[in-house]
């Protein structure tokens, strides 16, 4: 498969990292030389300085055989353009970071049929987790699947979860009420991520990763040690366009929500606009602000102004004042991993959450969904099985699945199924993977 990625930025170098893990041809072009020698120093790629919208540059990397064009530069006019030239010039699919929402879903215009086959806004991707990590307050990492029918979620395991010292298969033996499949462990003094077997130890600390029913949920905190309970007052720092679609998601879902934003004529603006949220504007770093609007009695503080380091010591602040659960937007994906050790619940990134969803659409086999866990270097893929998917051919226990990949479950007629060792996957079932990057291709091979 080919690759022509316009944008060496962040988005642009994570698709490119994960890309290099399989056999793809891929190629890079960005007008920023320094960004393509440190492509070239760390990735097999092909990178080409140049402007990614001129005819000539496109013609001279074989833009007619390319069978998917991503276009992620920091400007969304020039990735729209990007699309249309590329597909005219003869690129099978385009996909565009746009963060414009008239460009996304609207009614009136084809976007399609001018040469843009999707678009993605990383700020509505970003809006959308805050939202979900709301909803699963127990958790810091949660991804649904089929609308929550089959869901993978993590959270950290403290002095006060049962499951501690206890290996996979005796944590499942002791609470073998609860339907629930170990899917991850992250250690908090290790970088590696652990595809646990029946023998992997439970440890103070370690980030655990689960998939389970949507009925498991209100059960499964339990062997965390780790508080379930409900989010009403919400506290959004930042009114940048993150902070207002989560404002208005969260409204829309009767969550009471105050949002801070500095700028005194843009939070004038802001309260017009958000007739529900109730917008403040000062300094969200000020603690004599933070607690004139109480922020002991708030359940959540989001925090997602333009400043990473704003965003995560202000997020510690609010945990020091009794503050449930943190979420902070951070642009340097180096950080993504140190909230396990610093105390706040979720990092997220956009640039990530982007990244992870262009990327399902470089997948092969029949990929229904895909997603990234946080702090953990691999992916969850949901695959649709075909008829004579070597996957229908044995019971799982049968199956010669890599090391570096396990089951997470599956789908059958909107039921869910753990995947244990005498489950035979079926024709027209979705199922759930989770890969480490490695394995990837390999799996794929299962669901041909």
């Amino acid at each position: 498969m080919k690759i022509i990625i316009a944008g060496a930025g962040d988005i642009g170098f994570h698709l490119a990292k994960l890309l290099s893990y399989e056999s793809q041809d891929i190629f890079v072009i960005d007008t920023d030389s320094e960004k393509l020698n440190y492509l070239d120093s760390h990735l097999d790629v092909i990178t080409t300085n140049g402007d990614a919208t001129s005819v000539k540059t496109l013609k001279n990397i074989s833009i007619d055989k390319t069978d998917l064009l991503i276009a992620v530069t920091d400007s969304q006019n020039t990735n729209f353009a990007i699309a249309i030239i590329g597909k005219k010039l003869g690129a099978k699919k385009t996909i565009a970071r746009i963060n414009n929402p008239e460009f996304i879903n609207n009614p009136y215009i084809n976007f399609k049929e001018l040469g843009l086959d999707y678009a993605i806004s990383p700020e509505e991707l970003a809006a959308n987790e805050i939202k979900m990590l709301l909803n699963q307050s127990a958790f810091n990492d949660s991804i649904t699947f089929e609308n929550g029918a089959l869901n993978m979620v993590g959270s950290t395991l403290n002095q006060g979860s049962p499951i501690l010292n206890l290996n996979v298969q005796q944590a499942k033996n002791k609470f073998s009420d609860i339907d629930f499949i170990t899917i991850a462990v992250k250690r908090v003094d290790e970088s590696q991520t652990v595809i646990p077997r029946g023998d992997t130890l439970f440890k103070l600390g370690d980030e655990v990763y689960f998939s389970c029913p949507k009925e498991s949920i209100p059960k499964l905190h339990i062997l965390t040690g780790q508080e379930s309970f409900s989010v009403e007052d919400v506290m959004i720092l930042g009114g940048s366009k993150i902070g207002v679609k989560s404002a208005k998601k969260l409204c829309e879902e009767k969550y009471k929500v105050k949002l801070i934003e500095m700028n005194k004529d843009k939070a004038f603006n802001l309260a017009e606009e958000l007739h529900n949220t109730l917008v403040i504007q000062g300094d969200g770093r000020d603690l004599e602000l933070l607690e004139e609007e109480n922020i002991r009695e708030m359940d959540a503080f989001i925090a997602v102004t333009g400043n990473s380091e704003t965003n995560i010591m202000s997020c510690l602040v609010a945990k020091s004042k009794g503050v449930k659960k943190t979420i902070a937007l951070i642009e340097n994906m180096d950080y993504i991993n140190i909230s396990q050790t610093i105390g706040i619940d979720t990092l997220i990134n956009k640039k990530l959450l982007a990244a992870s969803e262009i990327f399902k659409h470089v997948r092969q086999g029949e990929v229904v969904a895909l997603a990234n866990l946080k702090h953990v270097d691999a992916e969850v893929l949901e695959f649709k099985v075909n008829h004579n998917s070597p996957v229908t051919k044995n019971k799982i226990k049968d199956i010669k699945l890599t090391r570096a990949a396990v089951f997470g479950g599956v789908i059958r007629n909107g039921e869910t199924f753990m995947t244990f060792g005498d489950f035979q996957i079926l024709a027209g079932d979705k199922a759930v993977v989770f890969c480490l990057p490695e394995s990837i291709s390999e799996v794929e091979k299962l669901f041909k």
